[in-house]
């Protein structure tokens, strides 16, 4: 082994010596390295290992959770047991996160409510003018900012720091993170989350799109990761794509379990998407009522909306019962829209319909048919969590209708849903499946 180099290698703490948090990567380099051999840390009261990986820097490795603080050796094996020369590294304690009291369930977390904007690039964002930014976010009623934190495992980005969010609390504004999530590293994600709040961010917001499609067991592992670092009550939201049915392979259901995510922030880009502030809006609730998770929608403020179409969006949400809403984005904001966005919200004039709920039925795949399952099996042990609305679990519906004295259709109409959704959850780990 020739070198040892910290991920990102500009990381501040490594420029004189390697000096690396428990749970962040390595880079090593050296001759004959090869994917999954042993990676060794031992220290004076113990060691662990963990297997070497290849990533888009080349070979890495995780400092395993458990490893001890300060002076630790680190050394590559192979099958046969023949062991690379010693590199030292200086191993030190993640950071120290304070623990929030836990949000009464069904409750939006106080970072959530109200109004907020999402900002992806600071220097676009007034100039990265903290004062600046706090004028404007106060002039449209504007109380959290959302700012972007990380992409993927290995790319932070240093536009949120401790000194941003103090200069935005000084001013009187909340600031949260988000980072952008792919699943391929869940462990090194969640770090960069956990990293995040160790800032100061007022709350964590995990944006996971088609990326992170069919990866149940790294949802279910990027999320434990995180609540044992952050602990139950740390607010947490998730952003995704509205409509659930049109992506039925993304883990809606581990990210919005009980002790996930405590919010819902669907994208709700009713002009991008091509509908109707009325209609995509309603699809979005129809399809996302299911996981019980309060919704705070994501609205679109880029691309020049009609302002009749944002004022629609505020009013109609707030008729559903949304106690938050935000706006992406900052830069791709213009005055016209910073002007709806500061005006009083207008009652609607009549309550809007029920959006209804999602039909499935004999046949249907999908993460709605996850969340069903995971219900129903509770019902009827027989019940397995496909995703595939199976002959098991057409069974298992059509009698517990009949328990329930509901209509016998073998279709999840809305008294179904509601029955359904009042028995218990069945866990499911995906990363034995």
């Amino acid at each position: 082994m020739t070198r040892i180099r910290c991920v990102p290698a500009t990381t501040a703490t490594c420029k004189s010596q390697i000096k690396v948090t428990i749970g962040r990567q390595l880079q090593l380099s050296g001759k004959r390295l090869t994917k999954g051999m042993r990676v060794s840390f031992r220290w004076s009261r113990g060691a662990l290992a963990t297997k070497l990986d290849h990533s888009r820097v080349g070979y890495v490795a995780r400092v395993p959770p458990g490893t001890g603080a300060g002076s630790v050796n680190v050394t590559v094996s192979d099958r046969a047991g023949r062991r690379s020369n010693v590199k030292k590294i200086t191993v030190t304690a993640p950071p120290a996160v304070t623990p929030n009291a836990p949000t009464a369930p069904g409750a939006l977390p106080a970072p959530f409510q109200g109004n907020g904007m999402w900002i992806w690039e600071l220097p676009r964002t007034e100039g990265g003018d903290v004062a600046a930014i706090a004028a404007r976010a106060h002039a449209a009623q504007m109380s959290t900012v959302f700012i972007k934190s990380s992409d993927g495992a290995s790319s932070r980005w240093d536009q949120f720091n401790a000194g941003l969010v103090q200069g935005l609390h000084a001013n009187g504004l909340r600031a949260c993170a988000w980072q952008f999530v792919y699943g391929n590293d869940p462990a090194g994600e969640a770090a960069l989350g956990v990293d995040a709040v160790a800032a100061g961010a007022d709350c964590l917001v995990i944006d996971a799109e088609s990326q992170y499609e069919g990866k149940y067991a790294a949802a279910q592992q990027y999320i434990a990761a995180l609540r044992a670092a952050l602990g139950p009550g740390y607010p947490i939201g998730l952003t995704s794509f509205p409509y659930v049915d049109y992506h039925p392979r993304l883990p809606y259901s581990v990210f919005l379990a009980p002790g996930a995510a405590q919010v819902n922030l669907p994208q709700v880009y009713w002009k991008d998407i091509g509908g109707t502030v009325d209609a995509v809006s309603a699809h979005t609730l129809a399809a996302n009522r299911i996981y019980g998770t309060p919704i705070a929608p994501l609205g679109q403020t880029y691309d020049n909306p009609p302002a009749e179409d944002i004022a629609r969006f505020r009013s109609l949400w707030a008729a559903y019962g949304s106690g938050g809403l935000s706006w992406w984005s900052w830069q791709a904001t213009g005055d016209a829209e910073w002007g709806v966005l500061g005006l009083p919200v207008e009652p609607v004039p009549a309550p809007p319909p029920d959006p209804g709920w999602p039909a499935l039925v004999k046949g249907n795949k999908g993460d709605q048919v996850v969340w069903l399952q995971q219900h129903l099996a509770s019902f009827d042990p027989a019940v397995t969590v496909s995703s595939t609305f199976d002959a098991a679990t057409d069974t298992a519906l059509r009698n517990f209708q009949t328990a329930r004295n509901l209509p016998v259709t073998g279709t999840t109409d809305a008294l179904t849903w509601q029955a359904v959704l009042s028995l218990p959850l069945q866990p499911v780990t995906w990363t034995k499946k």
